[in-house]
């Protein structure tokens, strides 16, 4: 029997370093998604990867799930999986459908009720998509997390105080420095989260920016918007020395900036301060950054204090949010048990096709012999009335009586047709 399964590795039992090892790159998702789907008891599956969590959904018909989620996780990242499993969460059926709510309106996020999960989200959903790994039930899986997030987000204030990692990165900034329009900052990367710093960053008042990018075009999109200065990573290096503060958060596959980089950047900068923000998945910065004195480095990990102190106002709204979430799932639960029933009726109307066709086949050739037309329409229609109301009738002997009374009404009449 198929079931919806979950495994997880987030924020709330795996530290960066080991969410940095399960981490997927963009670019190698579509081969993970195809090696999973291609495992004989996965129907289907969809990969979630961001700065705080890689989650596999999946639809599979074993009750090993458990195992075979987690050896793929464990295998597909060549670590063992006694490294991975104290981090590991996993949910199935009820629960899962749960989580997935929870993961869409934010209510499982580092920062509670933040809206970009529900992109990455979409993101992952998509990916499957395009790499033809969704099935019915995933596909609708998806569709009403989509839905109950929309519904929380338009019932709910629970997205209504600025709350995302970026804001937060900006406020952890201000800790350092008292005064940020005094400070040059250099953003790495041109993601989401970076444009959303800068905009937080430009509201602080900050006129100092540098926005560095393996695609230049791409750092300069962002730039533009907020009259800093664009440049490649190929160039970063010669001016990261200017920089007071630095947020960094590419896809890059390893550190792209080490401890040599930094000590050489703080002789030029006569050893004033820098604070280094890496919201990188995996990192981008060698954690030998931070044994450097006059270096203030911190990961995602480390925003969760800044939360905290800002979080009061979404957890009023959260309570309504799950029971949003709950009222949603009933609904789900509901074309859980019907689906059954669209199979019968999917195969039904199979075989009605197929009685059809050979009916047919076997009229149009009397009538190419030149048979009476008007009979072998009769005889046409006679046999596949018959051979068509087979099985309900073998049905509705076997049924009870309360099955009869909630069907009264279905039989169609010429009556029912003129009206």
């Amino acid at each position: 029997m198929q079931h919806i399964a979950i495994l997880s590795v987030n924020h709330q039992l795996a530290p960066v370093e080991v969410r940095e090892k399960v981490a997927f790159a963009s670019g190698e998702l579509s081969n993970a998604l195809t090696q999973l789907n291609q495992i004989k008891e996965v129907e289907a599956c969809v990969i979630l990867s961001t700065c705080n969590r890689t989650e596999v959904y999946a639809v599979i018909n074993t009750d090993n799930t458990r195992e075979l989620l987690s050896d793929y996780l464990a295998n597909t990242h060549l670590i063992e999986r006694s490294e991975l499993d104290p981090y590991l969460s996993y949910f199935e059926g009820d629960d899962a459908v749960e989580h997935v709510c929870h993961v869409a309106t934010g209510l499982d996020s580092l920062v509670l009720g933040e809206p970009q999960i529900l992109g990455q989200l979409k993101d992952a959903y998509h990916a499957a998509k395009q790499a033809n790994t969704l099935n019915k039930l995933l596909e609708k899986l998806f569709q009403h997390a989509f839905s109950t997030a929309k519904k929380v987000r338009t019932d709910t204030q629970i997205g209504s105080s600025p709350v995302s990692v970026a804001y937060c990165a900006v406020k952890l900034s201000e800790k350092i420095f008292a005064d940020l329009t005094e400070q040059t900052v250099m953003l790495i990367g041109a993601g989401e989260m970076i444009e959303l710093c800068a905009q937080h960053l430009n509201q602080k008042g900050v006129r100092h920016m540098i926005v560095a990018n393996r695609t230049v075009k791409n750092a300069e999109k962002i730039a533009s918007l907020y009259g800093a200065k664009a440049v490649s990573l190929k160039q970063f290096s010669n001016l990261i020395h200017e920089a007071d503060i630095i947020i960094s958060s590419t896809a890059a596959s390893v550190p792209i900036i080490g401890k040599g980089l930094i000590e050489t950047a703080l002789k030029l900068r006569k050893h004033k301060p820098m604070f280094i923000l890496d919201i990188a998945i995996p990192r981008d910065i060698e954690p030998e950054v931070a044994q450097l004195d006059d270096v203030f480095l911190y990961t995602v990990d480390d925003l969760k204090q800044v939360v905290n102190d800002n979080i009061d106002s979404r957890q009023r709204e959260k309570t309504l949010a799950e029971e949003i979430i709950i009222g949603q799932n009933k609904k789900f639960d509901h074309w859980l048990e019907t689906l059954p029933n669209e199979q019968v009726v999917q195969t039904y109307r199979q075989n009605a096709y197929q009685i059809k066709a050979a009916a047919v086949e076997v009229a149009i050739k009397k009538l190419k012999n030149g048979g009476n037309s008007e009979a072998i329409i009769n005889q046409l229609a006679d046999q596949l009335t018959n051979k068509l109301l087979h099985a309900p009738f073998s049905n509705i002997k076997q049924a009870s009586k309360e099955q009869l009374n909630q069907c009264e009404g279905c039989i169609p009449n010429n009556k029912t047709k003129q009206s």
